[in-house]
């Protein structure tokens, strides 16, 4: 087992990555959901590791993201964070957990205490804006989330592309900036064409997150089983599989790092146009 190494001052934080943006330099992110993996990641250099309500998928084996409760999140996001000496620590607001401004700062500040969370990320545009304000407002680091939102599959019919229609992309454009003047500290981008994710992270100062978003976001994040190729059925279209070729995890990991930074991936084959 990968031990965790000596404690230093190059913790990575909200404003590390906003001046990642502003040089020109690509951050990566993947998810984990226990303290082993924790370890791993952070010893690797991940950026931001990310405690995604995912883990109703690949961990618990559910259709949907749906089914994952707050008590699940806390969980799994306390068993990381105490095994985190670098990166961020970013973690995912289940269903129904933020319907209103009282019970998102209820639950943004459980998730925080008792998770662990540095930085909560919510799904939805401009019908969450009062949500990100009040969380803002308080000290509460906000990633919004644009584009497919697993959360709402059953209301949309399933994971399909998102802007693809002018409309569509010009309210996910404004949407964008709402949210950044609302307050939140970071965008994430699921599932847009590759000319739009380009388009919306040049218009806002905040880094932009992209996943199934191109390669001209500022960082791309994934799900940890999908570079590992352990994801059962066939693999998304804008994942890949870097365990291919490689003799442990931890070089497969690398392996992503480096492509994310040096601008190899996402590759055309993983782009939605």
């Amino acid at each position: 087992m990968y031990k965790k190494t000596d404690k230093s001052d190059n913790r990575v934080t909200i404003n590390t990555l906003a001046k990642l943006k502003q040089q020109g330099e690509k951050f990566t992110c993947l998810t984990a959901y226990d303290a082993s993996f924790a370890i791993l990641l952070d010893n690797a250099g991940v950026d931001v590791v990310l405690v995604g309500d995912s883990l109703g998928m690949v961990i618990q084996g559910h259709d949907t993201t749906v089914p994952v409760t707050m008590e699940h999140m806390i969980y799994h996001a306390s068993c990381v964070a105490s095994n985190l000496e670098h990166a961020l620590l970013m973690v995912d607001m289940p269903f129904m957990s933020y319907t209103n401004i009282e019970q998102a700062l209820k639950n943004a500040a459980r998730l925080m205490q008792e998770g662990g969370a540095q930085l909560v990320k919510l799904e939805g545009g401009r019908t969450q804006l009062d949500i990100v304000r009040a969380l803002a407002d308080r000290g509460v680091p906000v990633c919004a989330h644009l584009g497919l939102q697993p959360q709402s599959v059953h209301k949309t019919g399933g994971y399909h592309v998102q802007g693809r229609t002018r409309d569509a992309a010009q309210t996910m454009i404004k949407d964008a900036s709402l949210l950044e003047e609302a307050g939140a500290d970071i965008l994430l981008l699921e599932c847009v064409p590759d000319l739009l994710a380009q388009e919306i992270t040049s218009n806002v100062t905040i880094p932009v997150i992209g996943i199934g978003a191109g390669g001209n976001t500022d960082a791309q994040v994934l799900v940890l089983q999908d570079i590992l190729g352990i994801t059962p059925g066939r693999p998304p279209k804008f994942s890949k599989n870097f365990m291919a070729g490689k003799g442990s995890v931890r070089e497969a990991i690398d392996a992503y790092i480096q492509a994310v930074k040096n601008g190899r991936f996402p590759a055309e084959e993983h782009i939605f146009s």
